[in-house]
């Protein structure tokens, strides 16, 4: 019985961990890069008849080239809202609206903004740390919890705790990659 209630502990730590990651993944997808990219455009709402409406389920997106983003609405009368949208987000990139299709065109990032978003993704990276020790550090209040109330040894709480911390490290590893990959796209010219 305690396997198992140590199990569930340890998975539903884990389960936790991973949506750190993606959640840390997701917003570093959300910094500019250098490059056009749609996942710049996906958290974007738009003010579609009266309801707010993700742009992704408005239109679709391409890029034709690296500095490139082409906007095609589903609804050619929804391109006036997704065009404000667009303006009034925080990308700081002019939308050019030919009638049929929006385009952003992506202006080099100059290398203090480089700088300045390395900085930003590196913050990221570490709150998404701290999440994954907070994490840990739950899972053993959890096992202390288990070993208090008789249902786990303190043997089996030792094994337990030695496989958390090795969950929390295989995470921590996973943010730095993802950090390292993020800086490298952010560095590149």
């Amino acid at each position: 019985m305690d396997d198992d209630l140590a199990g569930l502990v340890l998975e539903d730590t884990r389960e936790k961990m991973h949506k750190a990651i993606d959640h840390v993944r997701s917003e570093m997808s959300n910094v500019r890069t250098g490059r056009a990219s749609s996942a710049l455009l996906e958290p974007l709402m738009v003010d579609y008849y009266g309801t707010s409406t993700a742009l992704r389920q408005l239109a679709g997106f391409s890029v034709p080239d690296a500095m490139l983003l082409v906007v095609t609405p589903y609804d050619k009368s929804s391109l006036g809202a997704i065009e404000k949208a667009i303006m009034t987000s925080d990308l700081g990139i002019n939308p050019t609206n030919d009638g049929n299709v929006i385009r952003l065109a992506f202006p080099p990032l100059t290398e203090e903004r480089r700088k300045e978003l390395v900085k930003v993704v590196r913050h990221k990276a570490e709150e998404a740390k701290v999440a994954v020790r907070n994490l840990r550090r739950s899972g053993r209040h959890e096992l202390d919890a288990l070993q208090k109330d008789g249902s786990l040894s303190a043997d089996e709480q030792e094994r337990v705790e030695k496989d958390l911390d090795k969950i929390t490290h295989e995470q921590v590893s996973a943010i730095d990659q993802l950090l390292a990959q993020k800086e490298r796209e952010l560095l590149q010219v």
